[in-house]
């Protein structure tokens, strides 16, 4: 029963996505050599908000995944533990601003460059961790689907702050060289308790930078109506 309604809060959600329902509409920057003429016909408000559309619902879907793989393969002790370890994320330490002086000191640019940044650098690991966890003997099969949906959408995000930044700066986007991409080790797990910790930190530690993309794009939007008295929500 519990898998059950996981299975269908994903997929009225996607149905909602595809459909143009009251979570908002899909970028339309697939892959194929039009993806840049896709993208740029949208008007740019239109556009950036669709981009904080996806990235809310990336965000949520990785919160749920996190939460579905903790719940299958993560005992409490362990979860306890792993928090107070503290941040062993290693991916590009941009932290949330934590005052409207910050905030204000932050430009445009540094905003958009620093989402693209997180995006590419994620799109890898979570690519590789779809073969790790295919080979789950009892992975269930809504937590392969929301974490496959959510490293496709991540493509298409990036597609979309590319747009965003030729649109807003007048520039090309900026691109990360493969060796920046997140990873905590480049080593092969020893065993399986081994290869499901790594996993779950793959899993919390993309959480953490999906919140921030979030987060930065909601200040990005924001600022288009109410300048630089935005304040990170």
């Amino acid at each position: 029963l519990h898998t059950h309604t996981h299975t269908h809060t994903c997929c009225v959600w996607l149905l909602l996505w595809f459909g143009g329902g009251t979570l908002g509409q899909p970028l339309e920057c697939r892959a194929g050599a039009d993806v840049g003429r896709r993208c740029a016909s949208i008007p740019l408000d239109k556009l950036l908000e669709r981009v904080v559309q996806h990235a809310e619902l990336i965000y949520r879907l990785s919160e749920e995944s996190c939460a579905l793989f903790e719940e299958m393969f993560i005992p409490l002790a362990v979860r306890t533990q792993h928090i107070r370890g503290g941040n062993t994320c290693t991916s590009p330490a941009f932290s949330v601003p934590g005052s409207k002086g910050e905030v204000q000191q932050i430009s445009d640019k540094w905003l958009l460059h620093t989402v693209l940044i997180l995006i590419q650098s994620w799109i890898e690991p979570l690519f590789t961790l779809q073969d790790t966890l295919d080979r789950y003997d009892n992975a269930p099969n809504v937590l392969l689907n929301k974490t496959k949906w959510v490293s496709s959408k991540l493509v298409s995000l990036e597609q979309g702050v590319t747009v965003l930044i030729r649109k807003m700066l007048d520039e090309g986007a900026l691109t990360m060289e493969s060796h920046q991409s997140w990873m905590i080790e480049s080593s092969e797990p020893a065993d399986m308790v081994e290869s499901v910790t790594k996993d779950y930190a793959v899993l919390t530690c993309f959480k953490k930078d999906a919140h921030k993309v979030e987060t930065f794009l909601k200040l990005l939007r924001c600022r288009q109506t109410q300048g630089l008295s935005c304040f990170p929500i």
